[in-house]
């Protein structure tokens, strides 16, 4: 569901308010997440770029950004998303 390009993704946008969401069962990096101006509608937000910058820290590796990947698709499948 998540993997290290989505988390690559979100740490390379340009927008820090940017974040990782699923929208109809996708995951997808947005620049406004849900019920901002701009923000698709119904979108569940996993984690923004900020959040994501704390986690992971200024040089992440490879194996940093999958295992965060690995991370964020088990907390969103035992929300059942």
């Amino acid at each position: 569901m998540i993997d290290e390009a989505h988390v690559r993704e979100l740490r390379d946008a340009r927008n820090d308010g940017a974040a990782l969401v699923l929208l109809e069962g996708r995951a997808q990096v947005v620049d406004s997440p849900s019920g901002e101006e701009g923000g698709p509608q119904g979108a569940l937000v996993v984690i923004g770029k900020r959040e994501l910058s704390d986690r992971l820290g200024e040089a992440p590796t490879d194996r940093d950004l999958r295992d965060l990947a690995r991370v964020l698709t088990d907390m969103v499948g035992k929300l059942g998303a």
